[in-house]
């Protein structure tokens, strides 16, 4: 080189699970989007433990929730706000993993998770 500096060639930078590897952890990424989504959903993981923990709120609802039993009615709460809380798990580890498979396995249990509060919500 006529200038008499050498240029030094930086290496780019490699990919590691779809990050790269100079912009942060995977697991890092996953734990921060994680915790949004759980900022997101906190009331109505609130609402739904609420819902759970006082059958009166049964009255809330006219028609065929009004007319289930107590231990229906607390279950199907319990488990829509289980899954609710599972949502900012899934959405945190699929952005850690980034790859096709975890975010079809993600949205297949999203799927079936809204399959499931459908049918037994014509259950009760």
């Amino acid at each position: 080189m006529a200038s008499g500096k050498q240029h030094q060639h930086q290496p780019e930078p490699e990919l590691h699970g779809g990050v790269l590897a100079g912009n942060g952890s995977p697991v890092l990424w996953g734990w921060l989007i994680g915790l949004v989504v759980f900022v997101f959903v906190a009331v109505p993981i609130s609402i739904a433990v609420r819902f759970a923990t006082h059958p009166a709120t049964q009255e809330l609802f006219g028609g065929r929730l009004e007319e289930a039993s107590n231990a229906g009615y607390s279950t199907f709460w319990w488990i829509v706000a289980i899954f609710l809380f599972a949502v900012p798990v899934l959405i945190g580890w699929g952005v850690a993993k980034l790859s096709g498979r975890t975010l079809g396995i993600i949205v297949a249990i999203l799927a079936l998770f809204f399959i499931a509060i459908l049918i037994f919500g014509q259950l009760f």
